[in-house]
């Protein structure tokens, strides 16, 4: 698997992921989810660029243009609820696009917080075989949560390529899916990876969490 790591080029996205980051900007819900989701809109451009594209014309009021547009059938799939902003942004640049959602959550099975589990419970998607899928999560942790979403979306078909993207990653979690997913034609996009996790699988420095940030704490 390819990783882009965007934390090691000079681009406006690094501004992005340190107001997400910051304790204090972070607090202000509006200006967290509008971040995440600018940061989708910059990744889902980056990420165009790995499409399949061919000449099109385009009638216009004087005569005729060539332009040149992609020739993939996108559908963007997301894991609620933390994702729905980072899906926002990508939906912005690829407005064509199909919308696949699986409502996934982690809980630990035991008291001390240590031992961790993903439930997967919900999934609204169109038909994904031959299509390009864009999985996008703001979070990648262990990479269990994702490879799990992943999973489930393959019950409603194979998708032709896959294409992944989250903007905080643990070093864990990109090794989890270079395990998982070893072939070149799978390409993960991070905005940043942390070099480690916490005893509750938290990505640390990281930010926290992107659900709770987003939309408010949960019971």
């Amino acid at each position: 698997m390819k990783v882009i790591n965007f934390a090691e080029t000079n681009t406006v996205m690094n501004q992005y992921v340190a107001e997400i980051r910051d304790v204090n900007i972070q607090q202000d819900r509006m200006r967290f989810r509008r971040n995440v989701e600018r940061i989708g809109e910059l990744m889902a451009y980056e990420m165009s660029k790995e499409l399949t594209y061919s000449v099109k014309q385009v009638q216009t009021p004087l005569g005729v243009a060539d332009a040149c547009t992609p020739d993939d059938d996108v559908v963007i799939a997301t894991v609620f609820r933390a994702g729905l902003p980072l899906h926002q942004g990508f939906l912005n640049v690829f407005d064509r696009a199909g919308n696949a959602f699986v409502s996934a959550y982690r809980y630990y099975k035991d008291k001390e917080c240590r031992e961790l589990d993903v439930h997967i419970e919900y999934i609204a998607t169109p038909d994904l075989s031959h299509k390009t899928v864009l999985l996008v999560d703001p979070m990648l942790a262990t990479g269990e949560s994702m490879e799990l979403a992943y999973k489930a979306f393959l019950t409603k078909g194979m998708p032709g390529r896959l294409l992944i993207a989250c903007v905080i990653a643990s070093r864990q979690g990109v090794e989890h899916l270079q395990r998982l997913f070893p072939s070149d034609d799978v390409m993960l996009w991070c905005a940043a990876i942390d070099p480690e996790l916490n005893e509750r699988s938290y990505i640390v420095p990281g930010l926290g969490d992107a659900g709770d940030l987003a939309f408010g704490d949960k019971l």
